[in-house]
């Protein structure tokens, strides 16, 4: 007789939950083959969590991206927007680095 959770054991999926899953991961395969990948890309990025977004900032691919996620960013990111500093602070990403620690520091 247990009385609580087992943490080494795997959660267990709510069937409904695992239904809606599929039918995201559906949706996104079909929008990225019928839909320019990066407006894809930028949808996504809104509703992307902060460690996601923090990639995109330093690593996507499309530009339009990175700027997006690198305005997004909080003042839990800050380390990610002086990272980018450091690599490029000449370039358009540095620019927008720089405005955003400066937002974030008068706001």
């Amino acid at each position: 007789m247990a009385c609580c959770d087992d943490p080494t054991e795997p959660k267990k999926l709510d069937r409904r939950e695992l239904i809606r899953l599929q039918e995201q991961y559906g949706e996104l395969v079909r929008d990225l083959f019928t839909d320019d990948p990066e407006n894809v890309i930028l949808n996504l990025l809104n509703d992307a969590s902060a460690y996601l977004t923090e990639l995109a900032a330093l690593n996507a691919h499309h530009a339009s991206v990175r700027l997006r996620a690198i305005g997004l960013l909080e003042k839990s990111s800050v380390s990610v927007l002086q990272r980018i500093l450091e690599k490029e602070p000449d370039s358009a990403f540095g620019l927008a680095a720089t405005a955003r620690l400066t937002k974030l520091r008068t706001s």
